[in-house]
């Protein structure tokens, strides 16, 4: 017996709306601030986190701004939990595709469920250095391909491949190309409220 799509769609729909009120309440906003700082109407917001309202893309990318967060992961929050102990996911080349009209180039979610952290492969050759993003957790990147301009609150530097940098949550960052040529990066973020998983006698593994 088969879920009807719809179905799904409503229990995605809940689960984002959750999400953006959990960021929501983390960063301590209330709704008629999220309102003033994404320029979407209170009511439409308040429909949004009881999952009774489909967001467009845009609308996605600034929430994600004002909750000082990224639209992938607030894609990666539509797609069902899983509470196990125990996890194992394969992602294999083509899956985890982020729609477009977020960002130049393409994004690839390396893991469909959020887990303690979120690994993320994007592929560009933008010139332009687009939105600067900031937000609470950590985050890491990894040079794969391509040579990467990256700018770290005001500090900017060129990243060839093999090179990586990690910072700390509150840092003002955004990247491009840094000659016009393609770049590839794995990017893997902490996902808001996530801790690691305690092994049996409650010792991290």
């Amino acid at each position: 017996m088969s879920v009807p799509d719809g179905l799904d769609e409503r229990a995605a729909g809940a689960r984002l709306g959750s999400h953006i009120r959990m960021l929501r309440k983390t960063r301590g906003l209330t709704l008629v601030q999220l309102a003033e700082r994404t320029e979407l109407s209170h009511p439409f917001l308040s429909q949004l986190e009881r999952g009774l309202a489909q967001p467009s893309l845009g609308s996605l990318r600034r929430i994600a701004l004002a909750l000082e967060t990224s639209p992938i992961e607030l894609i990666a929050a539509t797609d069902e939990p899983d509470e196990s102990g125990s996890f194992v996911e394969v992602s294999r080349p083509g899956e985890g595709e982020i729609p477009e009209g977020f960002a130049s180039g393409t994004a690839r979610m390396l893991a469909q469920r959020a887990r303690t952290f979120h690994p993320l492969e994007v592929v560009s050759d933008s010139l332009e250095p687009g939105e600067p993003f900031v937000h609470a957790e950590d985050e890491f990147l990894y040079v794969i391909e391509g040579r990467v301009r990256i700018e770290l609150g005001d500090q900017t530097c060129d990243l060839d491949p093999g090179a990586s940098v990690y910072y700390t949550g509150g840092t003002t960052h955004r990247w491009w190309s840094a000659d016009g040529n393609p770049y590839r990066l794995l990017v893997v973020k902490q996902v808001p409220g996530r801790t690691a998983p305690q092994a049996p006698g409650g010792a991290n593994a």
